[in-house]
C-alpha cells in the first residue's frame, strides 16, 4: 500500500485552493469579482436616481415584478439600460461570476433578478427539474443529486428575492410562514421563512416539470416505463377506464396523469380540477373542451354540486390530498362518470381504497367499510411510481387491476405488472378481470381486444411472482375458454 503523508496532502490541498461552495472559494470569488460588485451597486444606484426623477416607484415595482415572473418586456427594459450604463461607464470588460452568460445578464440578476439561480433557468440545467435555496447556499439537481454550488446568496438579497416573488400573488399575505407561487414558464416557487425556518437557514425551493413532450413513447425513451407497453397503455386510455397514479412526491405521477390524458379523444367533455395551476391541458389539448377549476378546501366542497350537475364525460382530479377533493372524485364516480384519473400519495397502492375511504370520513363523516367499497368499485387499475436512487429517473413500479370482492367483502388487486429494480425489467400476468372485460366488450370492442391480445404478448413467458392469476386468466393458460380473449 502506498504510503500516505498528512503534510504532502495538506500542501497539495493548499495548492489546489479551497473547494467550491465553502466559505474560503466564496471570500475568494468576493475577492476576484470586487469590480463587479461596485458595477452593480452604481448601476443600481443609477436605477434609483432615474426612479425618484420620475415620481414613479410603483411602475418601476410593477416591470420588476413583471421580469422576475418572466414577460420578455419587462425583461428587457431592464437590460436594455443596465447594457446602456455599462457601455456609459466604459465597464464592457469587467470581469462577472462564470455562472452568467454575460455582463448585463449578471448586473441584471445580481441587482433584481434572480441572483445565483438565474443559472439553473438557463439551457444547461433544462433538465434539471429542482433547485434550492437554503440560507445561503443555491444547489442544483444534477445527474440525480442534489449538489451545491458555488455561488452564493447574502441574507438581504434573499429577503428582497422573497418581496419579489410574493407581489406576483397580491393575495398572499407577507406575514405567512410558508407560500406558494408560480413563474410564467410553471416552474413552482415554494417558500419557507419567518417561524417555519430556523433563523438563517429560510428556505425557496424551485420545481419544475421536464418532459419536453408528454408522450408515451417520451416516458419510453427516460426509461420510466416500458416501450412494448405503449399499446398496451394506449387502448386502455381509448377504452375509459377510470384509473388511479400513486407513489411518494417527485415520482411522476403528475407526468404520467399528463401523457395519460394526452392521448384522451379530444372530442369528449372534460372537467379538471387542480389546487395549484400545475397542468396546461389547454396547452396539451387545445381544441379539447375542458373546463379547467383551481379549487381546494372549503371552494372544492362548495362547486363539489355543480361539479355533480356536470354533464362531462370524465374527471381530471390533480393531486388528490384531502378528504374532500377524494370525497368529490369518490362522488362523480358513484355517478356513473368513467375516464376518471386522479393523482394520490401513496407508498402501497394496495392501500388505496383503505387511505382514501380514511381520509372521506375524516373530512366528511360515512361509513369506512361502504367508503372503502365504493372506492374500490369505482377506480379499474393503478399505478405505482417510484423514484429510483438517482433522483432524475421514475419508474412505473406496478399495475395493478382494482375490483371490490362482494364474496370476501373487501377489496381486491391483482398486479399485471411489477418492475425488477435489480434486472430494471418489467414482468406481465395476463388478466383481465370479468367486470373489467365486460365494460371493454361494451364501451370499445376493437380497443378491448388490442388490449388483450397486448397483454397476452406482455406476459407470455414474463409472470409476475406471488399472488394468484384470477379465474379467467387461469382458463386462458390453460387453453380453456379461447374465445374470451381471442387469443388461439
Amino acid at each position: 500500500m502506498e504510503k500516505f503523508y498528512l503534510s504532502e496532502y495538506l500542501r497539495n490541498q493548499e495548492d489546489q485552493g479551497p473547494a467550491e461552495g465553502t466559505a474560503d472559494a466564496r471570500a475568494r470569488q468576493g475577492e476576484t469579482y470586487g469590480e463587479f460588485r461596485k458595477i452593480c451597486t452604481r448601476i443600481k444606484e443609477a436605477f434609483f436616481q432615474q426612479w425618484e426623477r420620475e415620481e414613479n416607484l410603483k411602475s418601476s415595482m410593477e416591470i420588476q415584478k413583471k421580469a422576475i415572473i418572466g414577460y420578455k418586456n419587462e425583461t428587457d427594459y431592464f437590460k436594455d439600460r443596465v447594457r446602456s450604463l455599462i457601455r456609459e461607464y466604459g465597464a464592457a470588460d469587467t470581469a462577472f461570476p462564470p455562472w452568467y452568460e454575460g455582463l448585463t445578464e449578471a448586473v441584471y440578476h445580481e441587482n433584481w433578478g434572480l441572483a445565483g439561480v438565474a443559472q439553473w433557468f438557463g439551457p444547461e440545467y433544462a433538465q434539471s427539474s429542482s433547485a434550492k435555496i437554503i440560507g445561503d447556499r443555491i444547489y442544483f439537481l444534477e445527474n440525480g443529486k442534489m449538489m451545491r454550488k458555488p455561488q452564493s446568496i447574502e441574507k438581504n438579497r434573499r429577503e428582497q428575492l422573497i418581496r419579489a416573488f410574493l407581489l406576483l400573488t397580491p393575495e398572499e399575505r407577507l406575514d405567512r410562514e410558508v407560500h406558494e407561487i408560480y413563474l410564467l414558464d410553471g416552474t413552482r416557487v415554494t417558500i419557507f421563512c419567518g417561524g417555519m425556518a430556523k433563523t438563517g437557514q429560510d428556505t425557496i425551493i424551485f420545481r419544475r416539470y421536464v418532459v419536453p413532450n408528454y408522450t408515451f413513447e417520451e416516458q419510453a425513451d427516460r426509461g420510466t416505463i416500458p416501450r412494448e407497453a405503449i399499446p398496451l397503455f394506449k387502448a386502455m386510455v381509448r377504452i375509459g377506464f377510470s384509473v388511479a397514479f400513486l407513489g411518494a412526491v417527485r415520482t411522476a405521477k403528475s407526468t404520467f396523469l399528463c401523457t395519460w390524458q394526452s392521448c384522451e379523444d379530444p372530442s369528449l367533455e372534460g372537467v379538471m380540477v387542480e389546487t395549484d395551476p400545475e397542468i396546461p391541458l389547454h396547452e396539451l389539448m387545445p381544441e379539447a373542451p375542458v373546463v379547467q377549476l383551481l379549487a381546494d378546501n372549503e371552494k372544492l366542497r362548495n362547486i363539489s354540486k355543480h361539479l355533480l350537475r356536470s354533464d362531462a364525460d370524465y374527471f381530471v382530479l390533480a393531486e388528490a390530498r384531502d378528504g374532500n377533493a377524494l370525497d368529490t372524485a369518490l362522488r362523480i364516480a358513484c355517478k356513473g362518470t368513467k375516464r376518471m384519473k386522479i393523482t394520490f400519495h401513496t407508498r402501497n397502492p394496495r392501500d388505496f381504497p383503505a387511505e382514501m375511504a380514511a381520509e372521506i370520513v375524516k373530512s366528511s363523516g360515512g361509513d369506512f367499510a361502504m367508503t372503502e367499497r365504493k372506492a374500490a368499485e369505482s377506480f379499474d387499475y393503478l399505478f405505482h411510481f417510484v423514484q429510483l436512487a438517482d433522483k432524475s429517473q421514475k419508474r412505473l413500479r406496478g399495475i395493478f387491476e382494482l375490483s371490490y370482492d362482494r364474496t370476501a367483502g373487501r377489496p381486491r388487486t391483482v398486479p399485471i405488472c411489477t418492475y425488477d429494480y435489480e434486472k430494471d425489467r418489467w414482468s406481465w400476468r395476463d388478466h383481465i378481470g370479468e367486470d373489467k372485460e365486460r365494460y371493454g366488450r361494451e364501451e370499445a370492442p376493437e380497443q378491448f381486444r388490442q388490449m388483450q391480445r397486448v397483454l397476452w404478448e406482455l406476459a407470455n413467458g414474463s409472470r409476475p411472482e406471488g399472488g394468484e392469476l384470477g379465474e379467467d386468466a387461469g382458463r386462458r393458460e390453460r387453453g380453456e375458454g379461447a374465445d374470451r380473449g381471442g387469443i388461439q
